[in-house]
């Protein structure tokens, strides 16, 4: 369908192009990333998040090529958006549905950011552990992503599939969503600790490939004697990439929460990740001041997997797609301000 196509095709290109002109502008610079780039890029990529919702609030129809009310109940029932439509009013319903898909969209691209953080602890954990210098943060977390963009292509068209063809997945996503909230509350107060020797990743890297000892400056790999070795660098890099595959594992299922349009999971989950490298060397330094974010991020996983889990109910008992984005908002602010409030008392020695 050409709309389709193009729609597609072009938000296809406009990622490939901002990945390329960061490859080329700052992919070659080894300087550490200033809390100021790193707010300006912030800006620039919620304002893009912004401008695409107001993209799909318009031209919305055009994703699934919608130009009939026959075909606007199809996408209906598919996607299981649950819109009382008038066979009457095209018009109408078509203004409805360009909303609705809107709203799904930018719920899922809050409940995606805000999953985001979780990511962030760990990251910041990875170089530490590592010893990574803080010239060369920008570098792996650009090739980090370019790799989750990939792999969350796959999840998403995949779970979609799944989905599509079996409905009772949606409540094991529930259910999992749900232990994982509950895990992440029960665990919130323990220490993550990440040992560079023994970690899996390194352990198969050791096994499989030639592993240079140390660092060489921003290079992921090295020739000596003409064969080519990993470098640590790249080790840390293998470490992200896997890290974001775990992680995925629970922000897609709760994306799907939201709607089951594989499109717009798709383009909340890439935007929010586009966003991720920024929001890191915004968050890097002050990350431990918002030591109530990780309760409140077991909170929001174990309310979306309640909802999951209560299906077609969840309108019948109020919870729209917008006042879920209200819950998932009030949720994250609490966790925040709660923070900020009541820092955290250092231990001193005795």
């Amino acid at each position: 369908m050409p709309s389709e196509i193009l729609f597609i095709g072009g938000f296809v290109l406009f990622i490939f192009f901002m990945m390329a002109a960061d490859l080329g502008l700052f992919g070659k610079s080894e300087k550490p990333v200033s809390l100021k780039q790193a707010g300006i890029t912030s800006a620039i990529w919620v304002s893009f998040a912004l401008v695409f919702y107001a993209l799909i609030y318009n031209y919305g129809h055009l994703l699934h090529h919608v130009d009939s009310f026959e075909r606007l109940q199809q996408i209906n029932i598919d996607h299981q958006h649950r819109l009382q439509l008038n066979p009457a009013d095209f018009q109408g319903g078509l203004k409805m549905y360009r909303k609705n898909l809107a709203l799904e969209f930018i719920t899922g691209y809050v409940v995606e950011y805000a999953l985001s953080v979780d990511n962030i602890f760990v990251i910041v954990l990875i170089f530490t552990a590592f010893a990574v210098q803080q010239r060369y943060y920008h570098k792996v977390l650009l090739w980090g992503i370019i790799g989750a963009v990939a792999m969350r292509f796959l999840f998403i068209f995949v779970g979609a599939a799944l989905i599509a063809k079996f409905h009772w997945v949606l409540y094991l996503f529930g259910v999992f969503l749900v232990y994982t909230g509950v895990m992440m509350f029960v665990n919130r107060n323990k220490e993550d600790e990440i040992d560079p020797e023994h970690h899996p990743v390194v352990k198969f890297a050791s096994k499989y490939f030639a592993v240079h000892p140390k660092f060489e400056g921003g290079k992921f790999f090295i020739k000596i004697n003409k064969k080519k070795l990993i470098t640590p660098l790249f080790l840390v890099l293998m470490i992200i990439e896997v890290t974001d595959l775990i992680f995925a594992v629970d922000s897609i299922p709760a994306i799907f929460s939201v709607t089951k349009d594989p499109y717009i999971v798709f383009f909340s989950n890439i935007f929010a990740i586009m966003g991720l490298r920024s929001m890191f060397f915004l968050l890097v330094n002050i990350i431990d001041k918002f030591h109530y974010l990780k309760t409140g991020l077991a909170v929001l996983l174990a309310f979306i997997g309640a909802k999951m889990l209560v299906g077609e109910y969840a309108e019948h008992i109020g919870l729209t797609t917008f006042r879920s984005l209200l819950v998932i908002l009030g949720i994250l602010v609490i966790s925040v301000v709660a923070s900020l409030m009541f820092p955290q008392k250092k231990e001193t020695a005795h």
